[in-house]
């Protein structure tokens, strides 16, 4: 199971303990935003499978970056209406066909399908 802690600091920060590791959530420039959490979220997943493809076709794929972007839609609920990811192969030369099959199987990360499958998000105030 996975699972991530947040705790209220004084300031307008909060401390994020999952497993073994600690990070700073802020919307004050202390630390990464939530959104931005979400969007790294996102792109580490896909690194991760980008990676997974690389080794399992023996393709050298070491050399990238993943850019998510997304503007909160203007109508109420607040939240992304689209979320951009560009993948940046560092000049590694794909046909098509592999282009392809990399796309498909990186969208298989978790992080992705999550977000396509809009899950349901209890919460419960204790």
């Amino acid at each position: 199971m996975y699972r991530a802690e947040v705790t209220g600091n004084p300031d307008s920060s909060f401390k994020v303990k999952s497993g073994d590791y600690e990070f700073v959530i802020d919307i004050k420039s202390k630390g990464i935003s939530p959104p931005d959490t979400l969007l790294a979220s996102l792109a580490g997943c896909l690194g991760v499978y980008i990676r997974k493809y690389s080794e399992g076709s023996g393709l050298t794929l070491s050399n990238f970056s993943i850019t998510a972007e997304a503007e909160f839609c203007q109508d109420k609920p607040m939240g992304f209406k689209k979320i951009n990811v560009c993948v940046d192969l560092k000049g590694a030369q794909l046909d098509e066909r592999r282009k392809k099959a990399l796309l498909e199987f990186i969208k298989n990360c978790p992080i992705h399908n999550t977000l396509k499958m809009n899950p349901a998000v209890d919460i419960k105030i204790i």
